[in-house]
């Protein structure tokens, strides 16, 4: 086993290298980078501005207007070239791409992840300060999949090909089918104050005087702003999990040993909750991690937007639109490598809760 987490390991790197290689291409590609931000910025507000974060300051005022000044980049016309190489210079883009991958690459494996283009912090404290927020929409969803999924599963087990089981594969099927962030629409507009009912917050995870709520009233009111966004995904989140539980039971009820528990006169339940339950759960309890980090990854961009909840994937949406490439790369890279070890760790739980896997005799 220690060398098939070793060879694990060391694939990572490559294929770290290649997530961030194709990235880098693609942006070198994208118009609008953030030189062409601040420029925009800076012709829109009639030539001044100041730059937050990044180091340095590359604010302008009274520029030099050089005519029709030659530039690569859109909107610079008239700006003083001086000036236009300042924030080349700031953002990194006087150095050649290669130099540039070089630089990130190496600064990325000391997880060195520099300071944000646009704001006065550190892209490392910024992804810290927005990770809670994302944890507990994953959390909350892996958590309330499992405790709807297993019932369901184990009953639509016991009732193979029956009406209830018949009837809600259906609902399952549809509830997976529609878009967890379409469905968040709907429900703001229902129940967030739109075309009918005020019952819940539009926006946020907590009101604004959380502060001075006493602990009760704080943990009322954090569910009062988790109860649309959960609602939200969950309607997709447990369809996988559910069918998962329904075929595991259903394996393991047709096995022979459940025949001779019956036979020694067993009642049902005890046949099913004290041998099947155990050995049907084993495969389910494996992907854990890989629903977490399932659940943390889908539940990030969309829903985050719609709700306006301050997490991972609000920031990363805003981080692609401003250009903040240094927020981006670092998302992309956490996210990559959190992704590889997470699934390294659901192979290790596989082998753990059956030793019959044996994953060193496959090839990788």
């Amino acid at each position: 086993m220690g060398a098939y987490i070793l060879r694990r390991i060391l694939l990572m790197i490559p294929t770290l290298f290649g997530i961030m290689a194709i990235s880098f291409a693609v942006i070198q590609f994208a118009p609008g980078g953030p030189v062409e931000q601040v420029i925009a910025r800076l012709t829109n507000q009639g030539g001044t501005d100041r730059l937050g974060g990044g180091g340095g300051d590359a604010g302008a005022t009274n520029l030099d207007v050089a005519g029709d000044v030659s530039s690569k980049y859109r909107g610079a016309q008239g700006l003083d070239p001086e000036f236009i190489k300042k924030l080349e210079k700031q953002f990194g883009f006087d150095k050649p791409p290669l130099e540039r991958f070089g630089m990130m690459l190496w600064n990325y494996a000391r997880f060195d992840f520099g300071d944000s283009y646009f704001r006065d912090i550190s892209v490392l404290d910024l992804i810290l300060e927005k990770m809670p927020v994302s944890i507990s929409i994953g959390l909350w969803i892996t958590l309330l999949s499992y405790l709807i999924s297993i019932p369901l599963g184990i009953r639509k087990a016991v009732q193979d090909g029956s009406t209830f089981d018949v009837w809600t594969s259906g609902i399952v099927i549809v509830g997976y089918a529609i878009p967890g962030f379409l469905f968040g629409i709907l429900l703001m507009v229902l129940f967030a104050g739109g075309s009918f009912w005020d019952w819940f917050p539009l926006r946020g995870i907590v009101s604004d005087n959380w502060d001075q709520l006493s602990w009760p009233d704080k943990i009322l009111d954090y569910f009062w702003h988790m109860t649309l966004p959960l609602t939200a995904l969950v309607l997709s989140a447990f369809a996988t999990t559910t069918l998962l539980t329904k075929n595991s039971f259903l394996e393991e009820i047709r096995k022979q040993y459940v025949v001779t528990a019956r036979a020694k006169g067993l009642s049902e339940r005890k046949v099913l909750y004290g041998h099947v339950f155990r050995n049907a759960m084993l495969i389910v309890i494996a992907g854990f991690p890989g629903a977490f980090i399932s659940a943390f990854f889908t539940g990030s961009l969309l829903i985050e937007n719609i709700f306006s909840l301050d997490g991972l994937g609000l920031l990363g949406f805003k981080s692609v639109i401003d250009r903040d490439y240094p927020v981006v790369f670092a998302n992309l890279y956490i996210f990559s490598l959190l992704g590889l070890f997470v699934g390294l760790l659901s192979d290790l739980i596989y082998t753990w809760v059956d030793p019959r896997i044996d994953f060193e005799r496959r090839d990788i």
